[in-house]
């Protein structure tokens, strides 16, 4: 799975992260599951306070939402990214 946060207006990725990173690899069982999308979250989250970014917009790229992207959201939020 992956997540990024970008700039509309710039065309750019300002953040991203994946389940295929080492670290988050290393801390999941599977890397596509609930779990992992909630690490994801976490992870991206992380990525984003330490840039400065603390709001976002949040599109989930027309998923129900629901389970991973649920997952991934809340984790998100709980991370302190506000949306």
């Amino acid at each position: 799975m992956y997540a990024q946060i970008i700039d509309d207006t710039a065309g750019n990725t300002l953040v991203a992260a994946s389940t295929l990173e080492k670290e988050v690899k290393a801390e999941v069982e599977k890397t596509n599951n609930v779990d992992a999308a909630a690490k994801l979250g976490t992870v991206i989250a992380k990525k984003a306070m330490d840039k400065g970014i603390k709001e976002v917009v949040f599109d989930r790229g027309g998923f129900i939402y629901q389970g991973k992207i649920k997952a991934l959201a809340d984790a998100a939020r709980e991370a302190g990214l506000e949306f």
